[in-house]
Formats: structure tokens, C-alpha cells, sequence
């Protein structure tokens, strides 16, 4: 069985013996360390792998919402408050849910169970989370959520079960299909060349009717895509 190493941002005693407790009565949960401020909770976070964050918003010197902001790939989320308008602002910042105290068990139970369908590998959620009407993508990467803006796509690649995504600053692998990534990007920007390849249309340095030239790569024109491609790219 897959195991959560998770820890617990909350301020006040009692919430936080809640979490205790009903995290010791989940076997795939195991509980690294309990913090009473977001500050204190750095150090764990650079010294070893922990998958997920119980995390209060209303935390004294910095606030949670802010804590999550300076994070650049964060373990999962899971907020608790008591206020549900800091739920609506959690949702933006695409937490895996949010617990509003008083939090009963069962609540609790929900939120663990997402965590566990989203990060299992044989879901095809596991691999890509598109938030609505973003122009960004995360894709899972060791039990993280990495954030991929699309303009900053050059091209992916399939590599049998996985796919590269190459951008300016750095290329990122992740389990999934290239036809599963494919249906989810915008056909006006991006376009398949090639059984293993989608690039990125603003990309585009030069091509010839079997390679395309894209920052610095030369990539090329499957048969089969050829008339295709062309029609496209001469269009333009």
C-alpha cells in the first residue's frame, strides 16, 4: 500500500489533536511532525519527501494562502478553516480539497480518499490536471502537482508510457499518453507532427515539407502527417 508522509500547519491545540487522531486511523497516512506556524515548517520540507499539508489559513506572521504562494512545487494541500470564504480561495490556488472546521471524520475521510484517486497511477487524473479556463496544465511528477504554463511549451514527446514536456527552462516527464495530452491542448496553438511529437506553433523557426526547426531542435514529419502539417503550417 502506497503511504502519505504528511505533516500539520494549525495553530490551535485541540484542531490539531483532531488531525492527529483521525490521521493514526488511516493506514496510508503517516504523520511526520505538527507545526504551529508555516516558518517552522521549511525545514521538514527540504529534509524529506512529505506528500501532503494539513494547513490552516488563518496562521499567525504568514498566513496560509501565503505560505502555499512562496512554495515552488508544493506537496499536496489540504486546507482547514473555519471560514469558508478562504475555501473559495483555496480552490483557486487548486488545493485537493478543503476541510471546514469543525471537521468531522467521514468529511476527513473524503478528502484523503481524493488525494489517493489522484496520485494512483493507474487513473488517467493521476497524470494531468487542467483547471478550467487556465492556461496551464499540472502534471504529476514524484507525488507532486508541477505547474506547466502552455506558452511555455516547445514540444512533448512520447516515451512509450510517459511523455516529455519541453519548455525554454526545463523539461518535466510524466506518466500519460501523447494522444490523452493532445486532446486536452488548443488546436490553434499547438500541432501534431509526428507519432511521438506535439509541438508548439509560436515555436516554429523553419520547416521543410519532413522537419520542422524549433529553438534550437530539429524534429520530424511523420508520413502520415505530412499533408496534414503542410495544409496547416502553409495557411499561416
Amino acid at each position: 500500500m502506497q503511504q502519505y508522509n504528511c505533516i500539520i500547519i494549525e495553530d490551535e491545540p485541540l484542531a490539531t489533536e483532531v488531525l492527529e487522531d483521525y490521521i493514526a486511523d488511516v493506514p496510508f497516512l503517516k504523520l511526520i511532525n505538527h507545526y504551529s506556524n508555516a516558518m517552522s515548517a521549511l525545514s521538514d520540507l527540504n529534509k524529506q519527501q512529505i506528500d501532503l499539508i494539513f494547513l490552516d489559513i488563518n496562521l499567525p506572521k504568514l498566513k496560509g494562502i501565503d505560505f502555499i504562494k512562496t512554495l515552488k512545487n508544493p506537496p499536496h494541500i489540504i486546507i482547514t478553516t473555519a471560514y469558508h470564504e478562504y475555501a473559495l480561495q483555496g480552490y483557486d490556488l487548486n488545493i485537493v480539497d478543503y476541510l471546514l472546521k469543525p471537521i468531522e471524520f467521514s468529511r476527513f475521510l473524503k478528502a484523503v480518499n481524493k488525494l489517493k484517486f489522484i496520485t494512483s497511477e493507474h487513473t488517467y487524473n493521476a497524470s494531468l490536471f487542467i483547471p478550467e479556463g487556465r492556461d496551464f496544465m499540472f502534471v504529476f511528477v514524484d507525488k507532486k502537482r508541477v505547474k506547466v504554463h502552455f506558452k511555455e511549451i516547445i514540444y512533448i514527446e512520447s516515451l512509450k508510457e510517459y511523455v516529455r514536456i519541453v519548455t525554454k527552462e526545463k523539461s518535466i516527464t510524466t506518466k500519460s499518453q501523447l494522444g490523452q495530452i493532445e486532446e486536452l491542448l488548443n488546436k490553434n496553438d499547438f500541432l501534431r507532427i509526428h507519432r511521438s511529437f506535439i509541438i508548439a506553433k509560436d515555436k516554429i523557426d523553419a520547416y521543410t515539407s519532413t522537419i520542422i526547426e524549433l529553438c534550437g531542435k530539429t524534429l520530424p514529419i511523420g508520413r502520415s502527417y505530412k499533408e496534414l502539417v503542410m495544409g496547416i503550417l502553409d495557411e499561416k
